[in-house]
C-alpha cells in the first residue's frame, strides 16, 4: 500500500488526446492567411473561367443561329422563325445527353445543387472532368437556344477550379470547402459584376456556416475577380438603371404585396418543375434522351416567341427601361416559363438565375402597370423577390439587384419585396428549388444557422456535482465486493486520493477481469490503476470540448477536475449531453406568457 507522499508525487496524463484551445469569439487561427493567399489564385481562375464561358456561349450561339464565327453577344430578336429553330435545340439536347451519359452525369442540371452536394457529402472534392464538361455542355445548351443563364454553370465550374486547386495541397475538407466556394463566388462576380451578392450567395447557399476561416477567403476571391473583370468582360453595372421614385410608406406596402405575389409565383414554378421532372422519370426511355425531348419543347416555344430562347439579358434590360410592350412581356412570361420548366426538368445543363430574373421581372412589370411609378422599378423588385424567394436567399437577391443596376435608392423596397417572397416560399414549401433535387437523392439539408449550445454551455452547467467515488487506498478485494455485491453499485467509479485529487477510473469490466486474479486482492486500488491515463475536462470548458474528449477517448463519461489541483469536482456522461439538446428543443417549442395584466 502506498503512503500519501507517494500518491501525491504520482502524475497522470489527463489530456485525453484533445488539444485545449483558449476560449474566444472565433476558432480561426493564422492558417486563414494561407487560405487567403490561395483565394487570390482561385479568384483569378474563377474570373478567367467566367470570361471563357461567356465567349464560349457567344461562339456557339453565333455558329448555331447565324452560321458565323463570332464572340459577340447574340440577341434572338435577330433570329428568324424557321424549322431550324426547332431542330437546333433538339440537336443540342442530344449532344448534352451523350456528354452526360459517357462523360459525367454531374453536368446535368443547373449546377448549384451539385456544388452543394460536393460540399456536404463529397468532402468538397470535384473532378477535373466536371470542370471541363460543365461549361462546355452549358455553352452548347444555351447556345442552341436553351432558356438558361450562365451563373449556375460558372458556380459549378468556379467551384471545381477551387476544389481542384485545393486538392493539390494537404488541406482539410473544411478548407477545401472554403476554396470551392471562393471559386464559385469569383465566377459569379465576374459574370455579373456583383461581388457583395456573390459573397452573400456563398453565405446563404454554399458555406453552411459563417466563420472568419471561410468568409475572409471568399471575400478575397470575389474582390480579386472584380479587379480582373474590367480587363476581361467589362466594368460598371451590368444593367445600369436609376428610378426616380418618391418613396413613402405606401411604396413599402406595395413592395410587400409584390413580394407576396412573387413568392406565390415562385412556389408555383417550383411545384411545376418537380412534377414535370416526375413525368420524365416515368418515360420508358433512358435519361440520355430526355434533353433532346426538352429541346423539342424549347424549339416549339421559340416559334411562338423567339426572345424566350437563350440567356435573355436583353429582355432584362428592356424590362428595367420599359422598352417593351405589355403583349410581348406576357408572351415572354408564359413561353419562357413553359420551356424553362420542361428543359430544366429534362436534365439538360444551364443556370436558373437569369430565367428567374426574367420571369420575376416580367410579372413585376405587368403588375407595375397598375402601380404608381415606372413599371421598370416594379420589374426590378420582381426580379429580386423571385430570386430571393426561389433560392431562399433574400440578402443575395436584394444586393444582387442593387449591384446589377447601381441604384442604391431602391434598397429598402427591394429588401421588403425580397423578404416577403422569402417568407411566402418558406411557409408554403418545405424545400427550395435547389434543395428539393438533393432531397430526392436521399440527402436532407437544413438551411438554418444557430449558435451551437455545446459551444455556449460550460461543463459546470451540466455536470453531476455529487459523485460516488472510491478511495485510492482501498484494497482491491473491498473494491470488487462493492462493485459486484451491492445492488446500488455503479458501472464506473472515479478513484480519488484523500484530498479529492483524481487518480483514475475503475469500471465493472475491470472488476470482472480482476476477479479471476485473487492473488491481487491485497493490492491497493491505486496500485492497480496507477499506470492508466484518463481523459478529464475542467469546469470552465465548453460542452463542445467535453464531447470532443469523449469521442477521442472513446468513453461515455468524463470526470471534471480543478485545473490547478486535479481535485474531482464533477462527472459528465453522454446522457448529460443529450439533456442539453433536449433543453434546446424545449426553448424552441415550449411557449408561455410571463407578463400578464392584473385583474
Amino acid at each position: 500500500m502506498q503512503d500519501t507522499g507517494t500518491l501525491q508525487n504520482h502524475s497522470h496524463d489527463f489530456s485525453g488526446g484533445a488539444s485545449r484551445k483558449d476560449n474566444g469569439d472565433f476558432t480561426t487561427d493564422k492558417r486563414v492567411l494561407l487560405l487567403v493567399a490561395m483565394a487570390v489564385v482561385v479568384g483569378t481562375g474563377g474570373a478567367l473561367a467566367a470570361w471563357a464561358l461567356i465567349n464560349l456561349i457567344a461562339l456557339v450561339s453565333n455558329a448555331v443561329w447565324l452560321f458565323q464565327i463570332s464572340t459577340e453577344p447574340l440577341s434572338f430578336t435577330t433570329v428568324a422563325r424557321s424549322p431550324w429553330m426547332v431542330a437546333a435545340p433538339i440537336l443540342g439536347g442530344l449532344v448534352i445527353g451523350l456528354m452526360a451519359r459517357y462523360g459525367s452525369e454531374k453536368i446535368r442540371g443547373h449546377g448549384i445543387p451539385e456544388a452543394i452536394e460536393a460540399i456536404l457529402i463529397g468532402g468538397s472534392r470535384m473532378s477535373p472532368k466536371v470542370a471541363v464538361l460543365k461549361p462546355l455542355s452549358s455553352a452548347i445548351s444555351i447556345g442552341s437556344g436553351g432558356p438558361f443563364g450562365a451563373e449556375g454553370p460558372i458556380i459549378m465550374t468556379g467551384g471545381a477550379i477551387g476544389s481542384l486547386f485545393a486538392q493539390l495541397f494537404h488541406l482539410s475538407a473544411a478548407e477545401r470547402k472554403t476554396l470551392l466556394v471562393a471559386g464559385a463566388a469569383s465566377g459569379m462576380t465576374a459574370i455579373f459584376g456583383t461581388p457583395i451578392a456573390a459573397v452573400m450567395l456563398a453565405v446563404e447557399l454554399l458555406l453552411f456556416e459563417w466563420k472568419p476561416r471561410s468568409f475572409i477567403p471568399v471575400v478575397v476571391a470575389a474582390c480579386v475577380s472584380i479587379i480582373w473583370r474590367p480587363m476581361l468582360i467589362g466594368s460598371g453595372a451590368l444593367f445600369p438603371a436609376h428610378f426616380e421614385m418618391a418613396l413613402s410608406w405606401w411604396s413599402i406596402l406595395f413592395a410587400v404585396g409584390l413580394g407576396i405575389i412573387s413568392g406565390l409565383q415562385s412556389g408555383l414554378l417550383t411545384t411545376l418543375l418537380y412534377r414535370i421532372e416526375d413525368a420524365f422519370e416515368k418515360l420508358p426511355i433512358h435519361w440520355m434522351w430526355w434533353p433532346a425531348l426538352g429541346g423539342l419543347v424549347v424549339g416549339l416555344g421559340g416559334l411562338i416567341e423567339p426572345r424566350a430562347l437563350g440567356v435573355g439579358y436583353d429582355i432584362i434590360a428592356d424590362l428595367l427601361h420599359s422598352r417593351i410592350s405589355a403583349g410581348a412581356v406576357l408572351a415572354i412570361l408564359l413561353v419562357k416559363a413553359g420551356i424553362w420548366l420542361v428543359a430544366l426538368s429534362s436534365g439538360t445543363s444551364g443556370g436558373v438565375l437569369a430565367p428567374l430574373l426574367i420571369l420575376g421581372g416580367a410579372l413585376g412589370w405587368l403588375v407595375g402597370l397598375v402601380l404608381p411609378g415606372d413599371p421598370g422599378f416594379w420589374a426590378l423588385l420582381g426580379m429580386a423577390a423571385m430570386m430571393g424567394g426561389t433560392m431562399r436567399a433574400p440578402l443575395t437577391g436584394t444586393f444582387f439587384a442593387v449591384e446589377l443596376t447601381g441604384d442604391m435608392n431602391a434598397l429598402v423596397p427591394l429588401l421588403a419585396a425580397t423578404v416577403s417572397a422569402y417568407a411566402v416560399t418558406v411557409l408554403l414549401l418545405r424545400r427550395s428549388i435547389l434543395t428539393e433535387k438533393i432531397a430526392r437523392r436521399g440527402q436532407h439539408i437544413t438551411r438554418e444557422y444557430g449558435i451551437d449550445p455545446f459551444e455556449l454551455t460550460r461543463a459546470a452547467d451540466i455536470m453531476m456535482s455529487k459523485v460516488d467515488t472510491m478511495p485510492a487506498t482501498i484494497r482491491l478485494s473491498e473494491a470488487l465486493a462493492q462493485m459486484t455485491e451491492r445492488p446500488d453499485a455503479h458501472r464506473f467509479y472515479p478513484v480519488v486520493e484523500s484530498d479529492g485529487r483524481l487518480v483514475g477510473m475503475i469500471s465493472r469490466a475491470d472488476a470482472l477481469r480482476w476477479q479471476n486474479q485473487p492473488e491481487l486482492g491485497e493490492q491497493s486500488l491505486y496500485d492497480m490503476i496507477s499506470d492508466s491515463s484518463i481523459p478529464v475536462v475542467h469546469a470552465e470548458d465548453t460542452v463542445g470540448r467535453v464531447a470532443d474528449v469523449m469521442i477521442q477517448a472513446d468513453t461515455g463519461r468524463v470526470p471534471v477536475v480543478e485545473a490547478q489541483t486535479g481535485r474531482l469536482v464533477g462527472l459528465i456522461t453522454r446522457k448529460d449531453l443529450l439533456r442539453l439538446r433536449s433543453a434546446g428543443n424545449r426553448a424552441e417549442l415550449e411557449r408561455g406568457a410571463y407578463l400578464r395584466s392584473r385583474s
